[in-house]
């Protein structure tokens, strides 16, 4: 800008005092401030002169600095950030159906690798500077600042989002999340970290769907493993899809064929179908291998257990 106004101010003083055209006045002014030290396009009057001799003083001085910048500029790599940070903004606005992740710490940095793994898109939120140097060097997609405020959450796309975990390690912060979260996406699927017991209701207050407390899912897990280790080895085989055959859900959505059809009619039953372990109700209501004649609804959740021809092929004939 500076350099524009310097071009500028050069330009004016010689079609005013030379009374020279555009051109040779534009070609007067580039010369002299970039010291280039040609002879002058027309001999000067005295004013002309006086003229030249101000615009030595500014422009040349203006060049310099402006070089200067841009060395500056060049050697710490700016470009290169504003480059990558464009490239991030992009990437983020093409997000669809992800998933908002709310703190990058030891339970966030698990959740997305498990992401990773299973191809699921999702958006890092943090502000702490050792989470966004590591969230930098793992180019992992993110948005630094805020996740309670609702710009924050806005540039993470969350009108656009499947759902949100809020994995902070402050569960004051992990109501203020949820509560900004509910209020710019009422039927957003919200999942919260609880570090205290008694703060689970909270969170269910503010509108949380499901709160995790890691101390007492790791207690389970562990007591789980020391009275049925089997059992457990088994349902993590089926989950992290590692043997043949896998567990997965599938939602019964509006406008789809089996709505109103009852699981035979809908053709699950049917040996080239998965097995149905359980429906769920929208309204939480849980039927454990449902029969023949269990009339299927919109928001109903289906739990199926067989390979990936089979899960497919159910989720077909929901379709």
């Amino acid at each position: 800008m500076l350099l524009l106004l310097v071009i500028t101010y050069g330009i004016s003083g010689y079609t005013v005092i030379e009374r020279w055209n555009l051109l040779d006045a534009f070609y007067m002014t580039i010369i002299t401030i970039s010291t280039v030290g040609y002879m002058e396009i027309h001999p000067l009057s005295n004013a002309g002169e006086i003229f030249t001799s101000t615009l030595i003083v500014v422009g040349v001085g203006t060049m310099l600095y402006g070089f200067g910048v841009f060395a500056e500029t060049l050697t710490d790599n700016s470009f290169v950030t504003y480059r990558r940070e464009r490239q991030l903004e992009r990437s983020l606005n093409q997000l669809r159906d992800h998933f908002i992740i709310c703190g990058y710490g030891r339970i966030g940095t698990q959740i997305v690798a498990e992401f990773e793994e299973h191809h699921i898109p999702y958006a890092v939120i943090d502000q702490t500077d050792e989470a966004l140097v590591r969230l930098r060097n793992e180019d992992r997609l993110h948005v630094e600042g805020d996740a309670s405020s609702e710009e924050i959450l806005k540039l993470a796309g969350i009108e656009r989002a499947r759902g949100l975990i809020s994995a902070v390690d402050s569960d004051e912060r992990a109501v203020y999340i949820i509560l900004a979260a509910r209020a710019l996406k009422p039927n957003l699927y919200l999942i919260s970290r609880a570090g205290r017991p008694e703060s689970i209701r909270r969170l269910e207050l503010a509108g949380a769907n499901r709160v995790i407390s890691p101390y007492q899912m790791a207690g389970h897990r562990m007591a789980e493993l020391a009275v049925r280790p089997a059992l457990v080895d088994v349902l993590d085989t089926l989950h992290h899809g590692m043997a043949e055959i896998a567990v997965e859900e599938m939602l019964v959505k509006q406008g789809m064929a089996a709505v109103g059809k009852t699981v035979d009619e809908a053709g699950l039953l049917s040996p080239n179908a998965a097995k149905l372990l359980a429906i769920r109700r929208r309204d939480g209501t849980l039927h454990v291998n449902p029969g023949p004649g269990l009339r299927l609804e919109e928001g109903d959740l289906l739990i199926a257990l067989g390979s990936e021809d089979q899960l497919f092929a159910s989720a077909a004939m929901l379709k």
